[in-house]
């Protein structure tokens, strides 16, 4: 009964989490597109604007739920909760600290990938419940961009897994630091396991994985619906894409779901690629600071730290590049990514062969 009552809890603090960095998301990307375009941004409801998101979200969840005559009601219906549980559900295998797991599968980042590719269902499924034209065209899309950049993204994360040989999200984290119990090479040639530090990550044991992870942010963008690949919602176009028809709290759920899917892949990088919850400051000489900033503690702080850094980082992206077109978007998808990301998995082969 305890281990039941200890998951429920664990799903409550996800939830919560989720919840709560929605509504911070949307206000530091707010505030950020306000910066960026030389204006205030939300600056009325609380200190700073603070509240302003608060406010909006209790009149979202205050409005009409609406389904359209024409639609296919099981489908409208089902399709937000769907989107946003297959979000919510990546978070489960996701390290947070040392030892601090929700659940640690030996083919954790199988499961993400493979439990977050539903919400593709999902989308699918609100466009075509909502029988709308604008809703169809946008789901279409978006179907056709994620599946098109899973691709790279799976040959970016191949290639960490080869150099890791492991599945598991905390193994891969655990090689990455001075807790590690196995020789890190860095550059394939010194040990620094002892170091630790940013030198123990694994874009600094294999170099080329830093391709990799360019790879990775820029099809995660992509995943996520992000700009410059919001083609999916694209509203000049399309109104608002898959979810025009959706009001009130179903609406809200479709947020909650993109808010915290740009938290999970930008967790995802920094586990595979970032070092994890690992320090990024490294032990020198009698100087301990690996060994004096690693914990459960220290490591929930560089994990959110690292995460927000990248969160911040498609923020910036959405306000500053164009949208791009459809036939641009798979060119770089087909043309570019992907053979790069082969080539980064082949790479990859070779240095844990020859140089691990």
């Amino acid at each position: 009964m305890n281990i039941y009552l200890t998951y429920f809890a664990i799903g409550i603090g996800l939830f919560a989490f989720s919840a709560l960095f929605a509504l911070f998301g949307v206000y530091a990307e707010r505030k950020v597109a306000a910066f960026i375009q030389d204006r205030l941004g939300p600056t009325e409801t609380g200190k700073f604007g603070l509240l302003q998101t608060l406010a909006d979200g209790l009149k979202l969840i205050q409005k009409e739920l609406i389904i359209p005559a024409a639609a296919d009601k099981i489908l409208f219906m089902m399709a937000p909760a769907i989107i946003f549980i297959a979000v919510y559900m990546g978070f489960a295998a996701m390290p947070w600290a040392p030892g601090v797991v929700p659940t640690s599968l030996n083919l954790g980042l199988y499961y993400i990938f493979a439990i977050v590719a539903i919400e593709t269902l999902g989308i699918l499924m609100a466009g075509w419940g909502s029988n709308n034209k604008y809703s169809i065209l946008g789901a279409m899309r978006s179907v056709a961009q994620i599946i098109s950049y899973e691709i790279p993204a799976g040959f970016a994360l191949v290639s960490v897994v080869m150099i890791a040989q492991s599945l598991n999200m905390q193994t891969i984290a655990m090689q990455q630091g001075v807790l590690s119990t196995e020789g890190v090479k860095f550059l394939g040639f010194w040990n620094v396991s002892k170091i630790g530090g940013i030198f123990a990550w694994n874009i600094f044991r294999a170099p080329h994985l830093i391709i990799a992870f360019v790879i990775y942010f820029i099809a995660s963008l992509a995943e996520s619906n992000r700009a410059p690949f919001d083609i999916p919602e694209a509203e000049s176009e399309l109104v608002a894409g898959f979810h025009t028809e959706y009001t009130g709290w179903r609406f809200a759920f479709v947020f909650f779901a993109e808010y915290s899917m740009m938290f999970l892949v930008s967790m995802i990088s920094v586990v595979l690629f970032l070092g994890a919850w690992n320090t990024p400051l490294p032990n020198i000489g009698s100087v301990h600071l690996a060994t004096w900033t690693t914990g459960i503690a220290w490591g929930i702080i560089w994990v959110l730290l690292k995460s927000l850094l990248l969160v911040g980082a498609q923020m910036w992206i959405r306000w500053t590049l164009p949208r791009l077109r459809v036939d641009q978007l798979m060119n770089l998808c087909w043309k570019v990514l992907t053979p790069l990301a082969f080539l980064c998995m082949l790479i990859s082969g070779i240095w844990r062969v020859f140089l691990m």
